[in-house]
């Protein structure tokens, strides 16, 4: 018969036991998804411009990843896990056989986050790893490869980190520069890319963007038009950084003179109605104006278009902005 002491000696034994299972079982959890709630939500960090300097044929590029309240539509605010407190984030600039030293600072204090380049030739377990929160990390790589290439944050999960806002545009420069250099009086950057449900790894994985735009929101080049005067030749660098749909890039009222595929002079096309372009596709493309007007910019995938992926053109005798208001499409 067990007496009250052994009853005792049984039952701090079984408490024991299992706080030791508990404890076991709790370790082994790891919660590897974005959280989906205002609990992911971070202060927000105010922008700061990369550092960039030149010394011969090195380029010291320092950059910052950080979260950034952006407007992504008039009214709409949205908590972005960016470079440099914007999306997508700086443009950047080098010349084919340029070295590349770049620096990461994570500011972000609750996360890993890391710089996937798609312009160089790296080892991506060496060269793309995560920074640390509050760390910093410089990387070295040769630009060997002329074109417009997309950048963008490589830490796992990717999906959520291009869809909250880590992406942005390189171009690594021809080091003779394109056949047509000489032709050329504007020229733009434009990256396309999506926003969907803030934070939820759910949204970014099945539904559909709830915007899709150029440059970040869905009102800044049709509030404020691209300009250009009659007879200019103009040259636009595209990205698109995705995260997961198709560009269907296309100028309404000209012709594409010249594609330069993913910014390569030696992958040129001739007489180009529309660009397609793969996420994390881009491409260099030129063209004419010859008439003063409104040229819109789309994608003509026109749901996508609809959500806010246009751009105008304006075209005017002086290259001035007149005032009036945007063509819409």
């Amino acid at each position: 018969m067990l007496t009250w002491l052994n009853w005792f000696k049984l039952s701090l034994i079984f408490t024991v036991f299992t706080a030791a299972l508990s404890h076991c079982s709790s370790a082994e959890t790891v919660d590897v998804e974005p959280k989906n709630d205002s609990a992911s939500v971070s202060v927000s960090q105010p922008p700061v411009d990369p550092v960039i300097r030149r010394d011969g044929n090195n380029v010291y590029i320092e950059m910052t990843a950080q979260v950034t309240d952006l407007e992504i539509s008039e009214g709409t605010i949205y908590n972005a896990w960016t470079f440099n407190g914007t999306a997508p984030g700086p443009v950047l600039r080098v010349t084919e056989g340029d070295t590349l030293i770049f620096t990461l600072k994570n500011l972000d204090e609750s996360m890993p986050h890391s710089m996937d380049f798609h312009a160089v030739h790296a080892s991506p377990s060496s060269k793309f790893i995560d920074v640390m929160p509050g760390e910093q990390g410089t990387f070295t790589y040769p630009t060997s490869s002329p074109g417009v290439f997309m950048y963008h944050c490589g830490t796992k999960p990717v999906l959520a980190h291009i869809a909250n806002g880590m992406y942005g545009m390189i171009i690594v420069e021809p080091k003779n520069g394109y056949p047509s250099e000489n032709l050329i009086d504007r020229e733009f950057t434009l990256v396309q890319s999506e926003w969907y449900k803030e934070h939820d790894y759910e949204s970014f994985l099945n539904d559909q963007p709830d915007y899709v735009v150029f440059n970040g929101n869905d009102y800044g080049l049709t509030n404020s038009p691209l300009l250009a005067k009659v007879g200019d030749n103009v040259r636009i660098y595209i990205s698109n950084a995705g995260p997961n749909e198709v560009s269907s890039f296309h100028i309404v009222g000209t012709i594409m003179d010249r594609v330069y595929i993913d910014g390569n002079p030696k992958n040129i096309q001739y007489g180009m109605q529309t660009v397609m372009l793969p996420a994390s596709g881009g491409a260099v493309v030129e063209f004419t104006v010859t008439e003063e007007g409104d040229y819109p910019i789309v994608t003509h995938q026109f749901n996508h278009a609809s959500k806010g992926a246009s751009a105008v053109l304006r075209v005017t005798k002086d290259g001035l902005d007149h005032g009036g208001p945007p063509m819409k499409h």
